[in-house]
Parts: C-alpha cells; sequence; structure tokens
C-alpha cells in the first residue's frame, strides 16, 4: 500500500470512530460510492457539498453519505 494511501486513512480515522458501523457499495457503471453508517438508512433530508457529496440525515444525524464520481478522485 501507498505511504500516502496510508496517510488519508489517518486523517479520517477520527471521523469515522464516531460511527460504529460502516456499509459501502460502489456502483462501477455509474462512479458512485455509498457509505452508510446506519441500516436501514432511509434518510428524511440530504444536501449537496460543494464537491458534489450528498450528504443524508435522519432526524438531523448524518446516517449516510453518497460520493459523486468516486473513482475520478482518486489521483
Amino acid at each position: 500500500m501507498e505511504n500516502i494511501e496510508i496517510k488519508n486513512w489517518i486523517n479520517i480515522a477520527p471521523t469515522l470512530l464516531e460511527h460504529k458501523n460502516m456499509w459501502t457499495n460502489y456502483d462501477e457503471e455509474a462512479d458512485v460510492l455509498y457509505i452508510d453508517f446506519e441500516k436501514p438508512s432511509h434518510a428524511d433530508d440530504s444536501e449537496m457539498s460543494e464537491d458534489n457529496i450528498i450528504i443524508r440525515y435522519n432526524d438531523g444525524k448524518v446516517i449516510g453519505m453518497t460520493i459523486l464520481n468516486a473513482r475520478k478522485r482518486t489521483s
């Protein structure tokens, strides 16, 4: 594993520790990465960030993220 990739994981570790469980699914054809922090993941609200990440909420709590153009983000 490349050293830069390890640094990226270390940087997001504190955020991931806020969630006891995490599920991911990648749609290769659409190039979309789904990250869920709860199962079932039923959102009652969502917002799109400036960098095309959809943050999903339920009762004001972040329950997941949808990362558009996921593969194109790696460089």
